[in-house]
């Protein structure tokens, strides 16, 4: 079934705020085990996959700039919350009947695996997902970066950003009706008009390397399977 797939090796990024569904924060997992569901199928017909996970379900500094925590501590709290995050998507994929692997950036061997860029492609070469936690490991970068910078790493054929709207829009489409849509984009078109799809860092890294960002909505149950297959879901931008 491999052959039939547009992208064979895949990079999703998913951000924390997905988890938290309508609980606020943390995790529900109803929505966790459903996600894991649609990954695993998508694993099952043939795709190795990568997933980087934010964790603003749990942390994110904006959220908390005005408590006195400085910049450096509080982007730890959000690295360690990926890990979190990591840990319980890998007990929602043993459900969904498919094997895979949490390793972060930031070593902590008791808990999970330490980011490795040869550990992480021989799991992927051995049928396993593997989830890398831990953002890059460094504060002042976002885990659009991360995904960013392991989709290159472990040569990923695509990044998958996994978002809550159908398309890249020129401004927020819940806000304003008169949002334009694009289908494709050009990346010097997301930097000259600093559309907020992602981290423009991460950008910045896509284009350099020519890696394609597909841009869709997670919500829509069989996009993920849609989107590998080559269909025509979300914003492709290359």
């Amino acid at each position: 079934m491999a052959r039939k797939l547009k992208y064979k090796r895949i990079m999703i990024k998913i951000s924390g705020e997905v988890l938290e569904g309508a609980l606020g924060q943390g995790i529900d997992f109803k929505i966790l085990d459903e996600l894991c569901r649609e990954v695993a199928l998508v694993k099952k017909m043939g795709a190795e996959i990568a997933i980087v996970i934010g964790g603003g379900n749990f942390w994110r500094y904006r959220d908390f700039k005005n408590s006195g925590l400085d910049h450096v501590h509080s982007d730890y709290m959000g690295m360690l919350a990926t890990v979190m995050n990591s840990i319980a998507m890998q007990h929602s994929l043993k459900k969904a009947g498919v094997d895979s692997r949490p390793l972060s950036s930031i070593p902590m061997q008791q808990v999970v695996g330490t980011y490795l860029r040869d550990k992480a492609l021989d799991y992927l070469e051995r049928g396993k997902i593997v989830i890398c936690g831990g953002g890059t490991g460094n504060p002042f970068f976002t885990t659009d970066s991360a995904a960013a910078l392991r989709a290159l790493e472990l040569g990923c054929d695509v990044l998958l950003k996994a978002t809550k709207v159908d398309y890249v829009y020129d401004k927020d489409p819940e806000k304003h009706k008169d949002a334009k849509r694009y289908k494709k984009i050009s990346y010097d078109e997301v930097f000259r008009q600093e559309l907020e799809v992602m981290d423009l860092t991460a950008v910045d890294l896509c284009a350099k390397s020519g890696l394609p960002v597909v841009v869709f909505n997670l919500k829509k149950k069989g996009n993920i399977a849609r989107v590998v297959k080559g269909e025509d879901i979300g914003t492709l931008i290359s």
